[in-house]
């Protein structure tokens, strides 16, 4: 439980303002599910919102409860499983809104009505087709009818950023009359520039009444690429609760991201002087989970948590980094639970890069040696998108000579009524040839299954691909497959009119850039002993 968010509350009761913690409310749920082609199923927004638990979120909004039974479902699940943060709901400005939001939070551990309404313009006259005034008459009755049925009320200024600001601060000075202790302002089709939107924020907390009994939010989305930049110059005004995303998900082109706010704040914390109850550790975990069960790729260079978030390919970068971290990172991998730095071997590597990456294979060569392997490595760089080890090893053991350990003789696959697959095959290995079968879900799945169990050797497959490389009805498909050995990564490529012939190449090619690479090792170690 979240005591110290409680008391925060009980202190806006009293009227008194703590002004320098930054509270985190996560709409992933809500506002994150909105993004095209994302569904999720109730017992994955549990999982998702116990993880959002663990990083520290002081609120999560659930779902819309009067939106479907399925998020009134949702709701009522979390509610009553999730413990140690508020739960929040969402609800138009009517009493059929209040009651299901009520009754979906009725067993929170603590319970927040997030209701809103349309304020700007353009909102009420062509979608509301209401008046300035029957709008505020709303908010004053739907507060009042919402009173004593949660522990707090948010409310929500709708397309805020476009909303005249006087008439803005009128409507929350009825909100904070009817009982809400947070006024929220959403950029909601991301308008507004980071100077605008912080002028709007300290405009309101100068000129709405009452506006020291109530916590400023804001809700960024990021139409403009602005909002993260939005929200933190919101902070520096005197926003005092942001709303985001993990993966900063989002109708459109999503919301702020909480990662990105968390840490500007704390990176920068010589310009946002602001305490953050965040446990950061835990987003690169948080991201991947709320990536896979949403079903939405995280760009590699997404600032944060992309994959290349933490990677370096320029040679003067490398050079720096193996030097002293701090030249071009500012920030540790460990800060957000990434693995660690990446020096990525391609182009724009340089030797001080290439020759660190020899050592971490276990080769130690003479200078003229290194300087050799360099140009040769600069000439397939050129060639290739990334370097890989298997291509290190084929460099400094001259392997092009080296004979493929495993070759696929035969290999066939049938289906039964229920659909799964039978693959068999048979390979001509080191020790003489051998065959083996699996069951899977479709016949790559079944001959990755059979290829392992007859290879026996203990890697993990980590990205399949694959990719049509001509156009027609005899179009060639390359598969390209990457494995996990020992923390090494290693590759496989394979092409064919036949997807299935392709994906088989590809995993067996992988299979053999692992025993070249065991091979050559042993080689090597012969050699220097």
């Amino acid at each position: 439980m979240h005591s110290h968010l409680w008391g925060r509350f009980l202190f806006l009761e009293r009227g008194i303002i703590m002004d320098n913690r930054i509270y985190f409310f996560d709409t992933t749920l809500r506002d994150g599910e909105q993004t095209p082609g994302v569904s999720l199923q109730t017992p994955e927004k549990v999982e998702i919102a116990q993880s959002l638990v663990r990083l520290g979120l002081d609120v999560i909004e659930a779902g819309f409860p009067a939106a479907s039974e399925g998020d009134f479902e949702a709701v009522s699940t979390i509610a009553r499983e999730v413990r140690g943060c508020t739960i929040a709901a969402l609800a138009r400005s009517n009493e059929n809104d209040v009651t299901k939001a009520a009754e979906a939070l009725a067993s929170a551990e603590r319970s927040r009505l997030h209701v809103f309404i349309a304020t700007s313009d353009i909102h009420l006259e062509y979608k509301l087709k209401k008046t300035r005034e029957e709008v505020l008459a709303i908010v004053k009755h739907i507060l009042e009818f919402a009173k004593g049925k949660f522990d707090e009320i948010e409310f929500s200024a709708e397309d805020a950023s476009r909303t005249d600001l006087d008439y803005l601060c009128r409507v929350f000075e009825v909100a904070i009359e009817g009982g809400a202790s947070i006024l929220n302002v959403p950029d909601t089709v991301g308008y507004m520039t980071p100077e605008e939107f912080g002028n709007r924020i300290r405009y309101i907390k100068e000129h709405t009444k009452g506006i020291e009994k109530a916590i400023i939010s804001v809700h960024c989305h990021n139409d403009l690429g602005l909002a993260n930049a939005n929200t933190l110059a919101a902070i520096e005004a005197g926003a005092r609760q942001v709303e985001c995303t993990m993966n900063g998900l989002g109708e459109r082109a999503g919301n702020v991201a909480i990662e990105e706010v968390v840490m500007a704040i704390k990176t920068r914390h010589d310009h946002y002087p602001f305490d953050v109850h965040i446990n950061t550790p835990l987003f690169t975990r948080t991201s991947k989970l709320v990536s896979k069960l949403c079903g939405v790729a995280v760009s590699p260079n997404k600032a944060i948590v992309g994959a290349n978030a933490f990677a370096h390919e320029s040679g003067i970068h490398q050079h720096g980094m193996l030097n002293n971290p701090t030249t071009y990172e500012i920030m540790t991998p460990a800060s957000v639970g990434a693995e660690k730095t990446s020096i990525v071997l391609g182009k724009h590597s340089g030797r001080h890069a290439f020759e660190d990456h020899l050592v971490n294979l276990g080769f130690q060569l003479e200078e003229e040696r290194v300087n050799e392997l360099f140009v040769q490595f600069k000439a397939l760089a050129d060639k290739k998108k990334q370097v890989y080890d298997e291509d290190i090893y084929a460099l400094v053991m001259d392997t092009m000579h080296h004979e493929q350990a495993f070759h696929v003789v035969q290999h066939d696959y049938r289906s039964d009524q229920n659909g799964y697959v039978l693959a068999s095959i048979r390979v001509l290995t080191p020790s003489g040839e051998r065959m083996d079968a699996a069951v899977g879900d479709g016949p790559v799945d079944a001959s990755f299954r059979a290829i392992e169990r007859l290879v026996n050797t203990p890697f993990v497959l980590e990205d399949f691909q694959i990719r049509s490389v001509t156009v027609g009805k005899d179009a060639l498909g390359e598969a390209v497959v990457k494995v996990n050995y020992n923390g090494r990564r290693f590759q496989g490529r394979g092409v064919s009119t036949d997807i299935v012939k392709s994906s088989v190449n590809a995993y067996i090619n992988a299979v053999n850039a692992i025993y070249l690479a065991k091979e050559l090792e042993q080689e090597f170690g012969n050699q220097e002993g």
